[in-house]
């Protein structure tokens, strides 16, 4: 069983993060769903973006440090969107991470400022095959960055259109994507 950290989107700890959780406590993990925005929470994009840049990158990357500062030293760390750039920080620079979760996110690592990806650190990546949110050449740049440190990486793409497609609580939800995400994560982290 794996202890892990589960951070949310730009949209703040919503319902379907807290149901996310609970798929995972079902397949007996222990997982840490922190609140980086301290109980705001956003409708739409556009007001969390807003909002995110309002409080910045680096109050952002403290909240996330300060976040997991007390957990395991083995450590899962996962996320939605811009919770999977906690997710992908977290793992690049905290020692111990055994694996990483980055739905719907992925990022170079030159844009979180990090030399190399570490070699024990597997990744697993899922996307909508169209993703409006998804930057060209990040995934294939992460990718070669992981692959290069000798660590495993998985990139799972959904035929399907839309950007958080595994919360429930989202207009682009798709249900069976989002099963398909959940058994593939539980698959991955147990590996672990």
């Amino acid at each position: 069983m794996a202890e892990i950290v589960l951070f949310h989107s730009v949209l703040g700890l919503l319902p379907g993060v807290l149901s996310a959780a609970d798929e995972l406590r079902a397949g007996g993990h222990t997982v840490h769903t922190p609140d980086l925005y301290e109980g705001e929470v956003f409708d739409d994009m556009d007001t969390a973006l807003a909002r995110y840049q309002e409080i910045g990158v680096p109050e952002m990357i403290a909240r996330t440090t300060r976040a997991t500062q007390d957990l395991s030293d083995r450590l899962v760390c996962a996320g939605f969107s811009n919770g999977g750039v906690s997710a992908e920080f977290v793992a690049a620079t905290r020692p111990g991470v055994i694996g990483a979760v980055l739905m719907h996110a992925a990022l170079p690592l030159e844009m979180l400022a990090v030399p190399a990806w570490p070699s024990a650190v597997p990744v697993q990546v899922h996307y909508a095959k169209d993703d409006p949110w998804r930057q060209p050449g990040a995934v294939e740049s992460l990718s070669a960055s992981v692959r290069a440190s000798g660590a495993a990486f998985e990139l799972f793409e959904y035929p399907i259109t839309g950007h958080l497609f595994a919360d429930p609580g989202q207009p682009e939800y798709h249900e069976e994507s989002a099963r398909l995400l959940w058994q593939r994560t539980l698959a991955f982290v147990d590996t672990l």
